[in-house]
């Protein structure tokens, strides 16, 4: 069953008196639960990609679909509910606000959204992802490795359906950038969360269930159409 999917989804910008596409007509599906990366070399548009699927940017043409509607629908205030309630984002810049404990960090999304905290559900996340003792830390107290974590639990706080993690492990030295990957895959499984994964690192791709390659804004490879 797919959870999210795009049909004919372009992307232009404006820089100086040249159009640049970004993306090229890009149509493709996700089946719930499944760990995709999504590959190609520096300035392909994998990361305008992910945030265009993720309606943090506008398509130029095309549509996204969730859950069988349109976010075409969606105006901007359903469109940031959706994000905050249904999208969990990892960056690879972390983007923990300095100010708050890891703890804080982590109920962001849930105090945004003005529910209260499922402490067993958030006990589980941080008890996963080995960050008890750092709860207490701000941000600037915690290695590289650890911002991840609690990044990645606050992304995964409301119980999100998709993950979307952009480098994720981009910032942080090999032991902990895999890790990180490991803990995602592990938690993508345990939570049932698809996870869609931007990476130019073919080691972490390689880890995926499924690698799509992006190229001057257009798909040149999914390793789902390969499979017989």
């Amino acid at each position: 069953m797919n959870i999210i999917e795009c049909k004919n989804l372009t992307k232009e910008y404006l820089s100086g008196e040249n159009t640049v596409v970004a993306l090229n007509d890009v149509s493709l599906e996700f089946e719930k639960g499944e760990f995709c990366a999504i590959t190609g070399p520096s300035g392909s548009g994998k990361s305008t990609f992910l945030h265009v699927l993720s309606s943090l940017e506008n398509a130029t043409a095309g549509e996204v679909i969730y859950n069988g509607e349109s976010l075409k629908k969606y105006n901007d205030n359903q469109l940031s509910i959706l994000r905050r309630r249904r999208f969990g984002f990892v960056f690879q810049a972390y983007n923990l606000v300095e100010e708050l404990t890891g703890y804080e960090n982590i109920l962001l999304p849930v105090m945004l959204d003005k529910k209260k905290p499922d402490e067993e559900y958030l006990k589980k996340i941080i008890n996963i992802l080995g960050i008890e003792e750092r709860l207490s830390h701000l941000p600037s107290a915690l290695s590289g490795g650890q911002q991840q974590r609690i990044a990645i639990a606050r992304a995964l706080a409301n119980k999100p359906s998709i993950l979307f993690a952009d480098e994720p492990t981009g910032n942080l030295d090999g032991k902990s950038g895999r890790e990180v990957l490991s803990l995602l895959k592990y938690v993508s499984k345990e939570l049932g969360v698809t996870l869609i994964l931007v990476t130019h690192d073919l080691h972490v791709a390689e880890q995926a269930d499924r690698v799509i390659r992006i190229e001057d804004g257009s798909v040149v490879s999914d390793s789902k159409n390969a499979e017989v």
